[in-house]
């Protein structure tokens, strides 16, 4: 069974953050230099919310807001829905699934240690069955 640990071993512990007050322009900013499509809203190192793209794109597009003076606190996603370092990437997978999100802040005795994202469950899922497969085809082989 892959678990979430696995996924941050191979992939990094990158975390992207911005506090809640900061503009959104701020946060679309952010996310575009670093390829992401969301970042955690952290007061500290307290997890208050997270911010997507689409939370961009139904909050303040949509609405006419101004990206330059829209906090990001007002178009947040709150409260998250985390996942543990233990929990494994079929939990994760139902998780995404069933709530709709894509992407899951990593939080262990209580402070975030990492990011999954969709891309890194499904990746998780393929590799995993393409290593059972192998292992089929190579126990018919013999």
């Amino acid at each position: 069974m892959v678990t979430v640990k696995h996924l941050l071993g191979a992939k990094g512990r990158a975390i992207y953050a911005i506090g809640p007050e900061d503009p959104v322009l701020e946060a679309i900013e952010l996310m575009a230099v670093h390829h992401v499509g969301a970042l955690l809203v952290m007061k500290g190192e307290e997890l208050v919310g997270i911010v997507s793209e689409r939370d961009y794109a139904r909050k303040v597009i949509l609405h006419g807001r101004s990206s330059s003076e829209t906090p990001v606190w007002q178009i947040m996603s709150s409260p998250v829905i985390t996942v543990t370092p233990e929990d494994s990437v079929d939990h994760c997978m139902r998780l995404v699934t069933d709530r709709r999100i894509r992407h899951l802040p990593v939080v262990e005795n209580g402070r975030v240690v990492g990011v999954v994202s969709i891309g890194d469950l499904v990746k998780a899922v393929i590799e995993e069955q393409q290593h059972t497969i192998e292992q089929l085809e190579s126990y018919i082989h013999s």
